[in-house]
């Protein structure tokens, strides 16, 4: 039992306590692509430490099971050294592994049902949208995008194996040509970086745990900071200026379902983007950075240590 008390603080700690802080921090400003992976790390750490509670709330007989021995060996993957060797076989082991493993399991297999229902979703969208602008767009090889004949200044991307860059008419006729080249390498970001997968992630794990705040904070800082990650791809080759004066003139555009759109996470996210990359902040020390780091990839292993124990 305090194995389980552990690890269901170390969840509501993942899951309530630690989004409220990281939500206010300055510092994944900084680095968005570690900051990424921080809410990525929570998210893994809150599913395997409040499957590994259920686990240990549902096993109490300590002869039988021996923490997360004890769930290898349900799953097979370790012998069963707490039986005697003369003993007679338990018919009822088949089962009640069964048993055991359902309630974890069920904490693990939700939001993965959830992320294939997205990436399903999401694909059939796109290609729906695909095949619009397979009619409606006019190839623009110059600037390797396509243009549809729509008066709402608006630039966004479609990923996928068939991805595609998507101007508006109206982002032509608004934007300079600096300012244009410097959307376009906004949007080659999301595509290099293949941050539709990260959306669909963080998507999916807030329809699985709706109402959780890890899930609602996830979902919108991992939109931001994307957007930031891929600001700065633009900023390797654009000056800051004219990518600021390009995310005014196309922050009332909006991107279709399925895809990333250069004004992505609007509203207040447009204004922080924009003290972002005119008022630039230094990166963190490499210290600071690689704690950042390895403190997002150790944070889902501690569950694991902690269920190691005996149940007791």
């Amino acid at each position: 039992m305090t194995a389980a008390v552990a690890l269901a603080g170390y969840a509501l700690l993942a899951g309530v306590v630690v989004p409220a802080v990281l939500s206010r921090a300055c510092w994944p400003h900084r680095a968005p692509a570690v900051g990424v992976l921080a809410w990525q790390g929570l998210m893994v750490t809150f599913v395997v430490s409040t499957a590994l509670a259920v686990y240990h709330l549902v096993v109490r007989e300590h002869h039988v099971y021996d923490g997360f021995l004890g769930l290898l060996s349900a799953c097979g993957l370790a012998p069963d050294t707490t039986t005697a060797p003369n003993s007679p076989p338990d018919d009822s082991s088949p089962l009640r592994a069964a048993a055991v493993l359902l309630a974890p399991a069920a904490i693990v297999l939700l939001p993965s049902a959830w992320l294939v229902r997205t990436v399903v979703r999401t694909r059939r969208a796109r290609r729906r949208h695909l095949d619009l602008l397979t009619l409606v767009g006019l190839p623009a090889p110059e600037y390797g995008a396509t243009v549809v004949e729509h008066g709402v200044p608006a630039v966004y991307c479609l990923p996928g194996r068939s991805c595609r860059v998507v101007v508006t008419r109206g982002a032509l006729d608004v934007l300079s040509e600096a300012q244009l080249r410097a959307v376009l390498e906004h949007e080659r970001g999301h595509l290099v970086g293949r941050h539709h997968l990260l959306h669909m992630e963080t998507e999916a794990f807030a329809l699985a745990f709706r109402g959780l705040p890890l899930a609602r904070h996830a979902r919108e800082q991992t939109a931001l900071l994307l957007e930031m990650a891929a600001d700065d791809r633009a900023l390797r080759s654009h000056p800051r200026e004219v990518l600021a004066a390009a995310m005014c003139e196309i922050a009332g555009g909006r991107a279709p379902h399925a895809a990333l759109g250069a004004a992505g996470a609007g509203g207040a996210g447009v204004l922080i983007r924009l003290r972002r990359v005119l008022a630039p902040q230094p990166e963190p020390h490499r210290v600071t950075w690689l704690g950042m780091v390895a403190a997002s990839v150790l944070a889902p292993l501690l569950p694991l240590f902690l269920a190691c124990g005996p149940t007791v």
